[in-house]
């Protein structure tokens, strides 16, 4: 543990801090998690329903794609209406992010570097200090500049560094210094080392993610491995797991990361033994019921749902709340102590009641509002 410890202090460094329509992000604070819409922007109740849904399971900021002037002349609507802020997602065409900014957006992510001239870069910057919104440099292993691939000779964490300082200079050059920087691939060690290089090269916010992770089961699970590793070192102050999925799916898994690694919890925790031979009741799909039955609540409770006697009874009375299996019943735990035995074709409903019954106490006692946010954490992200 000791070495762990010196390693964080090593990598952790308090970055800048910059404001997304009021989202606080750099300077210590917590990472923020944000995801992105997978709808037509031009279709604007579509996506902001997406929005709505995302930020209900707790998305503090959302990114939507603007591939063309119909998906930008959509951005006003969808930013007025939108209960976070907005980022717009521009590519090779410098029009649009001049009228995403127009729009309201409150960040734009474009890479300089496909941008073109410098004189285009020069119009976003203005645009972007008139506004006051911050850019975000966005550089992936994808979409290298040619001539360091010729360099390197394949995508490398060194690319994307030189990559990464090529496009933040075309900022800095034009005095623009407000600015959030991701340096992302799909491969896991090499976007590891990537991040852990440019965090020792600039002092701008770093959004973090591994790109292109895949669907709902693989990508979940290389997320995990890239932004836990990255955020135990010290690294990331947004975060985004990219998954070929619902964004609300990313968002869920977005803070069982952050959970796992006891930086911010939000929602239901639930634990369930892995079951074996001595278990009687259907653990696998009790486990699954009550979890999506919790999902989208907001209460940071721990809840568990047990098999059998040898780790349930003391696992349950360490969670809020929970139930240790017998033979097709189960005895429901609160705070360690037995509430009532109940048969299994109610342990569900119990369990669940006793979830909400544990959660509405909570809120009564004022733990910080609506959003039940971490109480060992005083610090938060708004701006």
């Amino acid at each position: 543990m000791g070495d762990m410890k010196r390693l964080l202090l090593a990598e952790s460094t308090e970055r800048n801090k910059v404001s997304i329509g009021g989202v606080v992000i750099g300077g210590g604070m917590r990472p923020v998690v944000q995801s992105m819409t997978n709808t037509d922007t031009r279709n604007v109740v579509a996506t902001l329903e997406q929005i709505n849904t995302a930020a209900r399971a707790g998305a503090r900021l959302m990114r939507v794609a603007v591939p063309d002037h119909e998906a930008s002349r959509a951005l006003k609507e969808i930013v007025k209406e939108a209960p976070v802020p907005v980022i717009a997602d521009i590519h090779f065409d410098y029009q649009l992010a001049l009228e995403s900014i127009e729009a309201g957006v409150h960040k734009i992510r474009i890479n300089p570097g496909n941008i073109g001239r410098s004189e285009r870069i020069r119009e976003i910057v203005r645009a972007a200090q008139d506004r006051r919104i911050p850019i975000r440099v966005g550089v992936n292993a994808g979409s290298l500049e040619s001539d360091l691939l010729d360099k390197y000779g394949h995508p490398c964490s060194e690319a994307l560094v030189e990559s990464a300082m090529r496009n933040i200079a075309c900022l800095e050059d034009e005095g623009f210094q407000d600015i959030v920087l991701s340096i992302k691939g799909s491969d896991v060690p090499m976007t590891v080392e990537a991040y852990r290089l440019i965090a020792r090269k600039c002092l701008y916010p770093l959004h973090i993610g591994i790109t292109e992770a895949g669907t709902r089961w693989t990508g979940a699970i290389r997320s995990s491995i890239g932004i836990g590793i990255l955020l135990a070192l010290g690294i990331g102050d947004t975060l985004r797991v990219s998954l070929a999925a619902d964004p609300v799916d990313e968002v869920r898994v977005a803070y069982r990361i952050l959970d796992s690694l006891g930086i911010e919890k939000h929602g239901p925790t639930v634990i369930a033994c892995p079951t074996c031979g001595r278990t009687r009741i259907n653990v696998i799909a009790l486990a699954e019921q009550v979890e999506n039955a919790l999902a989208d609540h907001p209460a940071p409770l721990t809840v568990a749902v047990m098999g059998c006697a040898v780790n349930g009874p003391g696992e349950a009375r360490e969670a809020d709340c929970g139930i240790a299996g017998g033979d097709g019943e189960g005895l429901l735990f609160r705070k360690g102590k037995i509430v009532r035995k109940v048969p299994e074709s109610r342990i569900v409903d119990e369990l669940v009641a006793l979830f909400y019954e544990i959660a509405e106490e909570l809120r009564g006692e004022g733990s910080e509002g609506k959003g039940y946010r971490n109480k060992s954490d005083d610090k938060n992200n708004d701006g």
